[in-house]
């Protein structure tokens, strides 16, 4: 068989074993996506019915109908946002001093980082919660977003990131007396960008999808995020509204985040290049 032949019919059985690979990946969310628009009753008796009829916006518009639903998805907005350009600015700023800049202990200091990494954050759950309730942070904006500001991932992320783009850049810029300062924010952060948008993704999905801290920080309705406060709508199974009213809160906790992700993928891979040159 011609090789170019043989070639081209491994590539084709690939794509099919990725095309299916997907669609087994995508089903669950489909089936979410499907039973958020069926009426509870129907799905007290079939749950197995994906595309026939009955269908309902009335799951939605229990959600749209709970009191602070929007007070709650503006809480998780803000805390998201505040805590993704927090992370941003600290991890590239550190990230750059480690990737450019010699000091001492820089090593071992950037090694104490990595080791950040493998902290489960839930076991420093309660000396946080003793600190920031000393400092009268609980049921805050800023008791909610400022545990998150400590991310060595971001910091290894931009750190690599910088150590790959090329130091006579710099050089460049320092001969023409531009401060390092000056080259940071000149030069260096914007061919950063695709590392910049993919730490940004991350940073904001994982405090977005974050249920544990503000259940432990949160106590005041008004300050609920948008998972805690779904959450608080619900006791068990049993006592909810059914399953169609857990699917529509499924897909309307996860709408944003999925939007967000959409419009930024196209960094995603640069980024992951970038980190992996020398």
């Amino acid at each position: 068989m011609n090789p170019l032949l043989r070639r081209g019919w491994f590539d084709r059985a690939v794509l099919v074993a990725l095309t299916l690979l997907a669609l087994a990946w995508m089903a669950p969310l489909l089936w979410v996506l499907a039973l958020s628009f069926k009426p509870n009753d129907f799905l007290l008796t079939r749950t197995d019915v994906f595309l026939a009829p009955p269908y309902t916006l009335d799951n939605y518009l229990a959600i749209l109908k709970t009191s602070q639903v929007f007070r709650w998805l503006g809480n998780s907005a803000l805390v998201a946002l505040l805590q993704t350009a927090g992370v941003l600015v600290l991890s590239s700023l550190a990230g750059y001093g480690f990737a450019r800049c010699e000091f001492p202990g820089r090593k071992p200091l950037f090694a104490l980082v990595m080791f950040g990494l493998a902290v489960p954050a839930q076991s420093v759950f309660i000396p946080l919660h003793r600190m920031f309730s000393d400092w009268d942070l609980q049921n805050t904006i800023a008791g909610l977003a400022l545990p998150g500001l400590a991310a060595p991932f971001g910091v290894y992320l931009m750190t690599q990131y910088f150590k790959a783009i090329p130091a006579e850049l710099e050089e460049a810029a320092m001969l023409d007396n531009a401060s390092r300062l000056k080259t940071f924010v000149r030069i260096i952060l914007p061919l950063s960008l695709p590392a910049q948008a993919t730490l940004g993704i991350f940073t904001f999905l994982a405090c977005w999808n974050d249920y544990l801290w503000p259940l432990v920080i949160a106590t005041q309705p008004d300050m609920y995020t948008l998972t805690r406060g779904l959450a608080s709508t619900q006791t068990n199974f049993a006592q909810s509204e059914g399953l169609g009213f857990l699917m529509a809160q499924a897909v309307f906790a996860g709408a944003p985040a999925l939007m967000l992700y959409l419009f930024f993928q196209r960094h995603l891979v640069t980024a992951v290049a970038g980190t992996g040159k020398s």
